[in-house]
């Protein structure tokens, strides 16, 4: 089967000049096709609280304060909002005119993947896990609630801005070579057919094996006569008094659905009259997603709420004909219009009010829901029917959030605690290593999370800036952090005891809008100098910079990472920092921040690659100079560990060097352009991906370089949001043992003696999780894991 043909390339004004030239048509590389076999991981949570009994002995499952919470899927999207890209950036056409610069043909067409139908091949990894027996239990129902909260995120986002463009009239053929339409029907389509497989996992696989292991999630109709009436007066003390039971007729309108909330539809009717009316029900997001009936039997709270005798409760002296769940997904993508800088802030404000009220995506309703009050449903909320996803109940598993945050370590991976980094300490001690003692003398430290420690490290490296007199500034972007962030709390100390404190706060990370909003303005009350960022470009970049008085002369001290500054999120992301008393780096760093905070327009930088303006072309220059060393007989290889690659003139760089010889390895973890193994093309490039207990989070860029070794890590991923949109920043790794030992860690990614999934030219992936043998391979997480432990002596048999 052919690949899409993609039409002559509309000219991208951002990047290129000229006109673009139609392409051959790309021979052999099959299209499309379907991602079954595909799974994926996305965005691990924080574990939950066990769940604490009340007065009346009855247990609620509550996720814990910091915890990514179980009713709220858009809190946990907060935390994977890595994956959602700027739907105006990344659906611009492609123009392939640069090409001729690099002084090779014009590449076929049909040469990049769709990336809609990647990220739903990405969400399908993630089902794999929940779907595997091999995976522990809690976890399968982790991996189920996580499927199901990026699917949220998709549809808000995603598909919502797809069909903004749609209906504007400005959406344009992708560089996959689909029209939007196609692209749209294409993401109804498959998303139909994934739900519809995670549900049947829940409801064959993983609550069966729940129940085995004496977890039992129940209906209300499986429940003992004690429980439900112990489960009444839990109704009637503590959620009858918060809900609002809103009727339909011609005095009351149709009522606001908000996006992502349960609610159930019920049909009653009048004895005196007979007429029937239909009256919806909102479950309150803020209770507990399950209830704990008697001990280790939970049931969802829309099944408490109706039950007949508490509907009964709702519509008293009313006849309880029947009763439908139903669920909608909004638009929740933002847009701010950012001429004034000053005014982001409140323009920012007023958008997340609005943000509440977007147009309708997604209608899930159970799969037994009578067809006139659907019908009714698709006409009040203006709706398709292609929209519609009939399921079997119970509707919104990332409610398995609260499941799976259990106290049961037995069907859960085993515990891992980080330690301290050894070239930190070389012995664990109680008391935090000294940073400053530690990096003096230009030994940098490469940090490995959630294998080193954040706290011991990174938060260290704050809290005692901020407490050392000798300290006389930091500078700080923040992304995202969490609500209890002790890294705030350093940047206050700071500014309290006297220190100039400059915060970038990027006000802009989805669906963690409103968070730094708070701590912008709590900075700022401090005594922090505060700033938002360059107008039209969101700052992505993680640094930090501390600036101390040693004798006769200031230091400067650098963090340059590849994830947030989030203490909880850096036990469970794998990421990657570097921090070293460098003053190349401590001078870009300080060059970068003026740039960020007032007036510059430094564009090159000594240890640093920045976006937009040097990073794509400072990568791309080094990818074609490995074309070089390859006809010239030395080392020439090209690795890339990304969490997404989009970025067409990346792309072609690296379809060049394969057409050249040179062997490029792509260790993503999410969404793929990039067609491997087509012969005359991408015969040299191979393409893997990770996925378990911990987010692969972490970018790195190594070239052979003709026998010198060059490795940058940093923040950004290879998309256009990232390269254009967006302030990121690469630091190139000069230690001889760093670079070996991030190639050794990129070597392992791609080894085919650990468990991955690989890409075909035909856009499906594969998994390999066994040898020859039918032996289960080693995940490189778990060899990671226990390198730390061996280390300290803890190794697993």
């Amino acid at each position: 089967m052919q690949p899409p043909t993609v039409p002559e390339p509309v000219q991208d004004r951002a990047r290129h000049n000229g006109r673009a030239r139609p392409a051959p048509a790309l021979s052999g590389a099959p299209a499309g096709g379907d991602a079954r076999k595909n799974k994926t991981m996305s965005e691990p949570t924080a574990q939950t609280e066990a769940p604490s009994p009340d007065a009346d002995g009855i247990r609620h499952v509550q996720p814990s304060v910091g915890a990514l919470a179980a009713h709220r899927p858009h809190t946990i999207a907060a935390a994977v909002s890595d994956l959602d890209p700027d739907i105006d950036a990344d659906l611009d056409a492609y123009d392939e005119d640069a090409q001729a610069g690099h002084g090779g043909a014009a590449l076929p067409q049909g040469r990049f993947l769709d990336r809609e139908r990647s990220w739903l091949a990405f969400n399908e990894r993630v089902l794999e896990l929940a779907e595997d027996p091999g995976t522990p239990l809690l976890e399968r129902a982790n991996f189920l609630a996580i499927f199901a909260s990026n699917l949220d995120e998709f549809f808000m986002v995603r598909v919502a801005g797809l069909k903004r463009r749609i209906a504007t009239g400005v959406a344009t053929r992708s560089a996959s070579g689909l029209q939007p339409r196609e692209v749209l029907e294409l993401i109804w389509n498959r998303s139909r057919e994934l739900m519809a497989r995670h549900a049947a996992c829940y409801q064959e696989e993983v609550a069966p094996a729940l129940a085995d292991e004496g977890i039992h999630v129940v209906r209300w109709h499986e429940l003992t006569d004690k429980e439900q009436s112990r489960l009444y007066t839990l109704f009637m003390q503590r959620i009858f008094p918060v809900l609002t039971p809103l009727a339909v007729d011609p005095a009351h309108p149709f009522p606001y659905i908000s996006g992502l909330s349960l609610n159930l539809a019920v049909v009653i009717e009048n004895p005196v009259t007979g007429h029937e009316h239909f009256a919806r029900v909102k479950v309150p997001p803020l209770l507990s997603r399950f209830l704990e009936a008697s001990p280790q039997r939970y049931v969802p709270i829309e099944d408490v709420i109706a039950a007949p005798k508490h509907l009964q409760e709702l519509f008293p002296g009313m006849n309880i004909r029947e009763h439908h769940m139903f669920r909608l997904t909004r638009n929740e993508d933002l847009e701010v219009e950012e001429d004034d800088a000053e005014n982001l802030l409140q323009a920012l404000e007023k958008e997340l009010m609005r943000r509440r009220f977007g147009p309708p995506v997604r209608l899930e309703v159970e799969e037994s829901i009578d067809k006139d009050v659907l019908d009714l449903l698709v006409r009040e909320l203006k709706i398709s029917e292609a929209e519609v996803y009939p399921l079997p109940g119970p509707l919104d598993l990332t409610g398995l959030f609260a499941i799976a945050g259990l106290d049961r370590p037995e069907v859960k991976y085993p515990k891992f605690v980080a330690g301290t980094h050894r070239d930190l300490a070389e012995v664990e001690s109680a008391s935090a290593p000294d940073i400053f003692a530690a990096l003096r003398g230009g030994h940098d430290v490469l940090l490995h999370h959630p294998y080193d420690s954040f706290s011991t490290s990174v938060q260290a490296f704050l809290e005692q800036a901020a407490a050392d007199e000798n300290v006389l500034a930091i500078k700080q972007t923040l992304y995202r952090t969490s609500g209890d962030s002790p890294i705030v709390d350093a940047l206050i100390d700071a500014a309290e005891s006297g220190k100039q404190v400059l915060v970038l706060v990027e006000l802009k990370a989805r669906f963690d809008e409103q968070a730094n909003i708070k701590w912008a303005r709590k900075l700022e009350e401090a005594g922090c100098h505060v700033v938002y960022g360059l107008v039209g470009l969101k700052t992505h970049c993680k640094l930090s910079l501390v600036v101390r008085q040693e004798g006769d002369q200031l230091m400067r001290y650098s963090h340059v990472g590849t994830g947030n500054y989030h203490p909880k999120t850096a036990r469970l992301y794998e990421d990657l920092g570097l921090l070293t008393a460098n003053q190349e780096v401590g001078a870009d760093l300080s060059d970068l921040f003026n740039r960020l905070s007032g007036y510059s327009r430094r564009e090159t930088y000594r240890r640093l690659l920045v976006a937009p303006r040097s990073l794509r072309d400072g990568l791309i220059t080094r990818i074609n100079r490995e074309v070089q060393h390859h006809r010239a007989g030395r080392p020439a290889y090209v690795r890339i560990k990304v969490n997404s690659i989009v970025d067409e003139a990346v792309i072609d760089a690296l379809y060049r060097a394969s057409q050249a010889g040179v062997t490029v390895d792509v260790w993503v973890r999410g969404i793929c352009a990039v067609r491997p193994g087509v012969a005359g093309l991408s015969e040299n490039i191979r393409v893997r991906s990770v996925l378990g207990r911990f987010l692969e989070h972490s970018r790195v860029f190594a070239f052979g370089n003709g026998g010198e070794p060059e490795v940058w890590i940093g923040s950004a991923d290879m998309m256009h949001r990232n390269l254009d949109r967006r302030i990121e920043a690469m630091v190139r790794v000069m230690a001889p043992a760093h670079r070996a030992t991030l190639n050794r860690l990129l070597e392992t990614g791609m080894s085919d003696t650990t468990a991955s999934w690989h890409l075909g030219a035909d856009g499906n992936w594969t998994r390999h999780s066994t040898d020859p043998e039918g032996q289960p391979l080693r995940n490189v997480q778990e060899m990671l894991i226990d390198a730390r432990r061996r280390r300290r002596g803890t190794a697993t048999p």
